[in-house]
């Protein structure tokens, strides 16, 4: 489990990002890069890591199931995840 700090930085950050992204994408199709380092740091997606939406844990996380490598095994042995098998051969 992240340090529950992390989490709230990680969530205030998604929402900067989610409110400034239609003025960044216009100012850079301007070219006003003036204008653009003026936005606020935290509203640009490149800084974001991603995190776990079950725990926050920052590493090991897989983008295609939207968690860390801890809980896709996790719910993987459990079955909650469809489409994905134990392999054996």
């Amino acid at each position: 489990m992240a340090k529950k700090s992390k989490v709230v930085k990680y969530e205030k950050q998604q929402k900067l990002v989610a409110k400034y992204a239609d003025l960044r994408r216009e100012l850079k199709a301007k070219g006003d890069y003036v204008a653009l380092a003026k936005l606020p740091k935290d509203s640009n997606p490149i800084r974001m890591r991603r995190r776990d939406h079950i725990d926050g844990r920052p590493r090991g996380y897989m983008r295609k199931f939207d968690m860390s490598r801890l809980n896709f095994r996790k719910y993987a042995h459990l079955g909650q995840i469809p489409g994905v098998h134990k392999a054996s051969w």
